[in-house]
């Protein structure tokens, strides 16, 4: 997120979220998902 809110350019992110899932049945691997709003001041 940091490298992408650079690109735009932004001060900062906020409002993370995180979300993870288990993908295999045995919840050996775990998918995690991170999002947030670049803003600038």
């Amino acid at each position: 997120m940091k490298e992408r809110s650079e690109e735009r350019p932004a001060h900062g992110i906020v409002a993370v979220y995180l979300d993870y899932e288990t993908v295999d049945s045995n919840g050996g691997m775990l998918m995690v998902t991170a999002s947030g709003t670049a803003v600038k001041f």
